[in-house]
């Protein structure tokens, strides 16, 4: 995918953020407003695509610290991938994967061991090619089948 990843470096960039989660997974996947929308955003590292003319695409966040000690269950250099989304239009071009790449790089950069992600149960397949394991049981969030799934860095 020709384009550029970034981290979001402003509110101007968290909007582009927001809009490119809205489209995925508030109107494409009819998850509820107040189930996309929570208290991680703020403290997260979020990273942006944008596409060849420049549009956002693709965005993921990277949830860090005490954050993810909590998520986690306190495993020590574990960080959290979430909120991947990818438009339509952009879909099938490697984005995706670029994007998890992204957030790895981002996670080394701030120390972490390891990555660990929610996946929904038909993105599984994506996630195991580029090297995460699935754990324990399947589980409902926000409506849709997600497993677990991590990845030692």
């Amino acid at each position: 995918m020709a384009g550029t990843i970034r981290a979001a470096r402003d509110e101007a960039d968290l909007a582009l953020v927001h809009g490119v989660r809205r489209d995925v997974f508030i109107v494409e996947q009819g998850i509820a407003e107040e189930e996309e929308w929570d208290d991680l955003d703020p403290t997260s590292e979020h990273l942006l695509a944008f596409g060849p003319d420049g549009e956002p695409v693709g965005t993921a966040r990277l949830i860090f610290g005490e954050q993810a000690l909590r998520i986690t269950g306190g495993i020590e250099g574990r960080v959290l991938l979430g909120r991947l989304a990818v438009l339509k239009a952009a879909r099938g071009t490697g984005l995706g994967a670029e994007l998890v790449r992204a957030v790895e790089a981002a996670g080394l950069a701030r120390g972490a061991r390891e990555v660990e992600l929610h996946a929904q149960v038909q993105a599984l397949g994506f996630y195991e090619r580029l090297g995460y394991a699935a754990e324990g049981p399947v589980y409902d969030d926000a409506g849709i089948p997600h497993r677990t799934m991590t990845r030692v860095l």
